[in-house]
């Protein structure tokens, strides 16, 4: 299984994206974490220390790395370098390990997020298509709205794409705009998840909002989230009303890939 997890920023995809990793691997499942946010804060979700989370190199700033497998220095422009390097090793080699699931911090680089055609993009873009084309682990992949950097056979090797969004036009829109971007991508089908759900009526927007799309289900907003969130606790340990909800997203999920 496959999952990519997109939105807005701040509507909780990084909690959807560490409870989902937690429901797999309590199964027994072998799970790949990915952190390709830019604002990475996957790690935060898993309850690690402050002094873990500095520990956790992002991928990105492995200059050294990205120069030996691609043949070019990260930085340099125009050059001749290798489009598709080794990357086979980077997940147990430089993977954080927390209670059955493997971490990955991708990182990005200014060049990377300008689009260029560089080193550390080409690194960044293999990597992300080798975890999900070619690994047999379930891999969650936490990711920014904007997926300009996924290419079309990564986008394709992607079992659901979904969009987290809460009540409120610009979190529509944002997946409207996702929706838009996938489809260019070759991707037929999108799913959404209703985050921060207090009232009924919010849950009735989001269904008419989000035309040409799925629900796959939707989250109760909670207080004591929020407050793992300021205390680093993971949400799975903190609020098992939510944990249920996203069982139950979990078991859409798993009926999709039957």
């Amino acid at each position: 299984m496959k999952i990519a997890i997109t939105g807005k920023g701040g509507v909780g995809k990084t909690t959807l994206s560490s409870v989902l990793s937690y429901l797999y691997a309590r199964e027994g499942k072998r799970v790949l974490a990915v952190d390709a946010d830019p604002d990475a804060n996957l790690a935060q979700a898993f309850g690690l220390s402050e002094e873990q989370i500095t520990s956790i190199r992002p991928i990105s700033e492995m200059k050294d790395l990205i120069a030996e497998r691609t043949g070019a220095r990260p930085g340099s422009m125009g050059g001749i370098f290798k489009l598709n390097p080794r990357v086979d090793d980077i997940p147990e080699e430089f993977g954080y390990r927390i209670n059955g699931i493997t971490l990955l911090v991708m990182g990005k680089s200014k060049e990377a997020a300008s689009g260029c055609y560089c080193p550390e993009n080409i690194f960044l873009r293999r990597l992300l298509s080798h975890l999900v084309i070619e690994r047999d682990e379930v891999v969650i992949v936490d990711m920014e709205a904007g997926i300009e950097h996924l290419t079309r056979g990564t986008a394709q090797g992607v079992d659901a794409f979904v969009v987290v969004v809460e009540p409120g036009q610009r979190s529509i829109q944002t997946a409207h705009q996702v929706k838009e971007m996938a489809e260019g991508l070759g991707v037929k089908r999108v799913y959404v998840v209703a985050n921060k759900i207090h009232r009924a009526e919010e849950l009735d927007f989001i269904k008419n909002a989000i035309k040409g799309m799925e629900l796959l289900g939707s989250i109760s907003f909670r207080a004591d989230i929020m407050q793992a969130d300021l205390s680093g606790r993971p949400p799975y340990e903190v609020s098992p009303e939510t944990v249920r909800e996203i069982e139950d997203i979990k078991s859409r999920l798993d009926e999709l890939q039957q």
